[in-house]
């Protein structure tokens, strides 16, 4: 199994900002990265109108568009409930990856670094959740924990976290 690292937070916290900041850097330092992002919401990921959206639409369980520079596969699901994390990571071809991130899924057990701001208001995911790792705050004065504690704002010092982990673990 390749290595997983979550990163978990309240909605507006900066998810997704700071992993589009972190995949580069850890791209850089030689990493192949997969990412799995969980939403609440329905999402297409094709345009009405293309063919592979209207073949999706008529029908079509799973529907594979693929050209020369990528390829991509589209399931539906028929509203069977929430993704199951495990799922999902099988789907991955872990072969060509030695990390796999993953923005969400906070209510199930995998290491993950929490991303809190005191000023949103929102309670801690930490102690609630054991699975957490670190936390990244604007903030790290703010903590009482023994947990490390790593600057959000500090991209670069998050990947070093990550490679410190992932060190850990082939050693």
């Amino acid at each position: 199994m390749v290595p997983v690292i979550g990163f978990c937070a309240y909605s507006g916290t900066g998810k997704t900002t700071l992993l589009i900041k972190l995949l580069p850097l850890l791209k850089s330092r030689g990493l192949r990265v997969g990412v799995i992002k969980h939403t609440h919401h329905r999402f297409e990921v094709d345009k009405p109108g293309k063919d592979s959206y209207e073949l999706r639409k008529a029908g079509a369980a799973e529907m594979l568009v693929a050209s020369g520079r990528r390829w991509a596969l589209m399931v539906d699901t028929e509203d069977s409930g929430e993704p199951v994390l495990q799922e999902m990571l099988n789907r991955m071809d872990q072969s060509v990856l030695d990390l796999i991130i993953v923005e969400g899924f906070r209510h199930e057990a995998f290491p993950k670094i929490e991303l809190h701001r005191p000023q949103l208001g929102k309670p801690l995911i930490y102690p609630e959740d054991q699975s957490v790792i670190a936390i990244a705050s604007d903030d790290p004065s703010a903590y009482d924990t023994s947990l490390p504690l790593l600057d959000i704002n500090d991209p670069e010092a998050i990947a070093e976290f990550i490679a410190s982990i992932l060190q850990k673990k082939q050693g």
